[in-house]
């Protein structure tokens, strides 16, 4: 499930601002995240190592709903599927007919797609915050406080009020580059959205 876990927990390298969080900055990302209550759209990933070689690529959609809820979806060949309830998270690997599932942590730090369906409300005690605007689109760079992360920097980008990409570099260097395209925002969700039913027969495994 190595395509589904580097959303959770990978990257993308940049050069990051060194400075603490401002509070205007803390203010305006709050707000456009708790703006969209609600997410549609498609992505594409790429993950690159330290070196910039290419590793992996994919494509596919994902749903998200505050708070903490997301389906996360993977295109054929590589088919993989992450659903989240709230409390429990689904990863869901067809080709090896596995299913693991394993508690949420809802520490911002530790799944960066919480900050995009999760509670924001404490997010300057969890990073330094620094942001950049060009031509309608704003960069916030997001530096965790403490060392016990899965990610060293993270960026998030904003065209037009929505997400657009994500970035990501772990201690390692591995990066991970997230596109988002057809975003839509605040659209009704059926809630079964969230739930995944397991399929007969399948593996299952508790973390």
């Amino acid at each position: 499930m190595r395509l589904i876990r580097m959303f959770l927990a990978t990257a993308l390298t940049f050069s990051a601002l060194t400075a603490h969080a401002d509070s205007k900055d803390v203010a305006r990302l709050t707000q456009l995240l708790e703006k969209s209550q609600t997410l549609n759209g498609r992505f594409s990933q790429m993950t690159l190592d330290g070196s910039g070689t290419q590793l992996q690529e994919s494509q596919g959609s994902m749903t998200l709903q505050r708070p903490g809820l997301f389906n996360w979806h993977i295109d054929p060949p590589q088919e993989q599927l992450m659903v989240s309830d709230g409390k429990k998270v689904t990863l869901w690997d067809p080709d090896l007919q596995q299913v693991t599932i394993k508690t949420l942590d809802q520490r911002l730090t530790q799944t960066p797609a919480l900050l995009l369906s999760g509670d924001v409300s404490k997010i300057s005690e969890s990073f330094d915050i620094t942001s950049k605007e060009a031509g309608g689109v704003v960069d916030f760079v997001l530096k965790p406080k403490t060392k016990d992360t899965l990610f060293d920097n993270l960026r998030l980008s904003f065209r037009n009020g929505l997400i657009n990409d994500m970035q990501l570099v772990d201690n390692v260097g591995q990066r991970t580059n997230i596109l988002f395209t057809g975003v839509t925002a605040n659209q009704p969700v059926a809630k079964d959205k969230f739930q995944f039913q397991i399929p007969k027969g399948a593996d299952v495994i508790q973390e």
